[in-house]
């Protein structure tokens, strides 16, 4: 649900058709002066960031914690091999992006309609690249990191089966427009690999304090446990999608839970002297890892102003990612406290989505050319419940200011979980 309006794609003659085919099999054998320029302008940006972060997790992993020499160097090894990821990004999409405008996957910047970025034809769909990327590094990992007769071997295939199942019918979104009722149970379908092959526990632990009311301590919820499965990913995968409709917020959400992840993932392994428990959440880095790295490269293109968009492709893949990695790491109540504005933005858009209330196809603010400002609407969303309770501002502004608040989300699940550690459970 990115700010931008798809490229015409009407009924046309056959006889235009082919005339339009044939053009573009010549500019794909030939390239053409048209195609714009992408460039990485934000890498600078990104990279300072990005350097605090991962001083801060290295710092934890390397040096604060006594981590077990092997599992450090396996995360050592999913690091360096995440890195590359980054640059392969990079370089990729500058690349894709002149494939798909020849073939018409372009949008432009309803946040900049009437100025002249508002007419500049955006490469849409994007996402593909992270995803494909991403999946490789997955799969060479697993190759250098996991034997044949590994007991996560079987889970970490599946986690990739559904992950790239999403990622195709991501992609089928972006090229034919798939209805929003349809959209809500694509999901459903990617988490089936995922499903059939987890034989991982269904039992969860039950609050202390219930249970002097239920009796025991721990409950097998059995099948509606991978039902809850299922719903988590179906939450997780159109969360995300339908957050979203400035210039990086997409990825910029993703990046910042991706970060949560990975600092809370080796809070719990450094915290424990249970060697299971441990490889659960080194399986959660192993994915983590790649996924905000790749997801770094693409918010050098995609952030304010945005030379390329995500796309449906990205959304779903995200989310599917992270479903996993909360799922078979076996923390999806902390996820979903990282997923707090995604929850909030979902509680306020249900009245649209489910009908109640008229939703237009795009739910985003109005921009006015002459200042450059974006105002909220009424349309139920967080983007513009921030612009109704903080006031106008530009589209930079906004981005940060929403993912500020997701940072903050994020810091207030590591405080809550430290004062209910050993209360609660």
């Amino acid at each position: 649900m990115a700010a931008r309006k798809r490229g015409p794609s009407a009924a046309k003659p056959a006889a235009m058709m082919a005339e339009e085919t044939k053009k573009s099999d010549e500019k794909a054998i030939s390239p053409s002066l048209e195609d714009p320029s992408i460039k990485p302008s934000k890498i600078g940006q990104v990279l300072s960031v990005s350097v605090v972060f991962f001083g801060a997790f290295f710092y934890l992993a390397f040096y604060h914690y006594k981590i077990e020499k092997e599992l450090r160097w396996s995360i050592f090894a999913n690091s360096v091999l995440s890195f590359v990821g980054f640059g392969v990004t990079l370089v990729l999409i500058p690349v894709a992006s002149k494939y798909v405008l020849r073939r018409n996957l372009f949008g432009y910047d309803i946040n900049k309609k009437g100025t002249a970025q508002g007419s500049i034809k955006v490469p849409e769909s994007l996402g593909i690249v992270v995803g494909i990327v991403f999946l490789v590094l997955a799969i060479l990992f697993q190759y250098a990191n996991f034997t044949s007769d590994s007991i996560w071997l079987v889970e970490y295939n599946a986690a990739l089966a559904s992950i790239c199942f999403m990622v195709l019918l991501g992609f089928v979104d972006d090229v034919l427009d798939v209805p929003w009722r349809v959209k809500l149970v694509l999901p459903s379908f990617a988490a089936l690999p995922l499903l059939m092959a987890y034989a991982g526990h269904t039992t969860i632990i039950v609050p202390k304090p219930l249970i002097p009311y239920v009796g025991i301590d721990v409950l097998d919820l059995g099948w509606v446990y991978k039902l809850y499965m299922g719903l988590l990913a179906v939450f997780c995968t159109n969360s995300i999608n339908i957050h979203a409709g400035i210039n990086g917020l997409e990825a910029g959400q993703t990046a910042v839970i991706a970060a949560a992840i990975l600092i809370h993932n080796i809070m719990q392994i450094g915290a424990s002297s249970d060697p299971e428990y441990k490889q659960a959440h080194a399986f959660s880095i192993y994915l983590a890892q790649p996924l905000l790295t790749t997801t770094l490269g693409l918010l050098c293109y995609n952030w304010y102003p945005s030379s390329v968009f995500v796309g449906d492709t990205y959304t779903y893949f995200a989310g599917m990612a992270m479903a996993v990695i909360g799922i078979l790491a076996h923390f999806s109540e902390t996820l979903l406290i990282f997923f707090l504005p995604q929850v909030l933005n979902f509680l306020a858009s249900c009245p649209q989505l489910f009908g109640f209330i008229k939703c237009p196809r795009h739910r985003l603010p109005r921009f006015d050319p002459q200042t450059g400002l974006l105002t909220g609407t009424k349309d139920g969303t967080l983007v513009n419940i921030f612009l109704r309770l903080f006031g106008r501002c530009s589209e930079q502004s906004l981005c940060i200011r929403l993912l500020l608040f997701q940072a903050l989300c994020c810091l207030f699940c590591f405080v809550l979980r430290y004062f209910l550690t050993g209360w609660y459970k």
